[in-house]
């Protein structure tokens, strides 16, 4: 891209050299990801949608930025009731719930470390992470409490699992907690997540990742979705949410900006319902993967079919591939 094509885009940017003499990073020196991607809206616009859910049986669900501040808190207090501190290890083995997004806020409001797992894992994928990371405690559904129990001898560092679905689990520990929560000072550099490799070369390797690596994908996201956000933008991506591109391409970029996130717990990946989703909740942003790209396509002109208001599409993991191109 050349001087002049930028101007096309953004006229008053003027040219390369110009936008490079003026670009820094901006890096606080304090800097936490729950307070960036949520009470800080809470605190001025907290009757705003935050994410909008819906699960395969078509039941519905939406919260505020007010009600995840007050969600997070509470869970926070419930992982230090159970002894998780700075620094500490919690799994989330969820797909995209609501649950999903409060634990990730409960885990950096801690200054504690989230630990992302895909639901697709099996006993091995899982046990290899939890033990290899010293694991404290697991957040997940009862379609997984099984599983980690078939391991637990092997993981020793594991000291509580929190089960979303059983009546005396994540909901009901969250009642009986204060909804007030002071957020850990949390440096930039400070830990807040981390993902695993796919392990094609040798063992899954541990990625950690530091409160400033949302700063550092904000750029990307705004180009890739065309200057987001936009007035009306809503988000919502099929990639898991415990990959970094349903996390950090998403799910927490689009948090921080205030806008809401559609969270499907639908299973395996549906083109036709994906199309309905998209109509339903005016979605107007997207990461989608080329594979499920590709399973769109096929479903020729969807767009006479379904009433999609798309606005952009980002798309990553593999090659797009020239059929993809209307």
């Amino acid at each position: 891209m050349n001087n002049d094509s930028f101007r096309l885009i953004r006229p008053e940017w003027g040219n390369w050299d110009a936008i490079y003499e003026r670009f820094h990073w901006n890096i606080p020196e304090h800097f936490n990801i729950a307070h960036m991607a949520c009470d800080r809206h809470a605190e001025h616009s907290g009757d705003s949608i935050a994410i909008y859910c819906e699960n395969k049986a078509g039941e519905t669900s939406q919260f505020t930025f007010s009600d995840l501040k007050r969600l997070s808190n509470q869970l926070a207090n419930v992982l230090q009731h159970y002894g998780v501190e700075k620094g500490d290890r919690v799994g989330i083995v969820l797909p995209q719930r609501s649950e999903t997004v409060i634990s990730h806020l409960a885990i950096y409001k801690l200054g504690a470390i989230a630990l992302p797992l895909s639901v697709l894992f099996g006993p091995e994928a899982v046990g290899y992470r939890l033990n290899n990371s010293g694991t404290k405690v697991v957040i997940t559904d009862s379609a997984h409490v099984e599983l980690i129990e078939s391991i637990r001898d092997e993981l020793p560092a594991l000291e509580t699992i929190i089960d979303c679905d059983n009546d005396s689990g994540f909901w009901s520990l969250l009642e009986k907690a204060s909804d007030c929560f002071e957020i850990v000072n949390t440096l930039s550099e400070d830990p807040a997540y981390l993902v695993y490799t796919s392990g094609t070369t040798g063992p899954p390797k541990g990625a950690l990742a530091p409160h400033r690596c949302l700063i550092g994908n904000l750029t990307g996201f705004e180009m890739s979705h065309n200057f987001f956000p936009q007035e009306n933008d809503l988000f919502w991506t099929p990639a898991d949410w415990a990959c970094t591109g349903g996390l950090l391409d998403a799910l927490i970029p689009s948090l921080y900006y205030g806008m809401p996130v559609l969270g499907y717990d639908g299973g395996k990946f549906d083109a036709e319902k994906a199309c309905h989703l998209m109509e339903k909740y005016h979605v107007r942003n997207s990461f989608i993967p080329p594979t499920a790209l590709k399973m769109l396509r096929q479903l020729g002109d969807f767009r006479k079919k379904f009433d999609i208001q798309m606005r952009t599409i980002m798309s990553a993991g593999e090659s797009l591939g020239s059929e993809l191109f209307f």
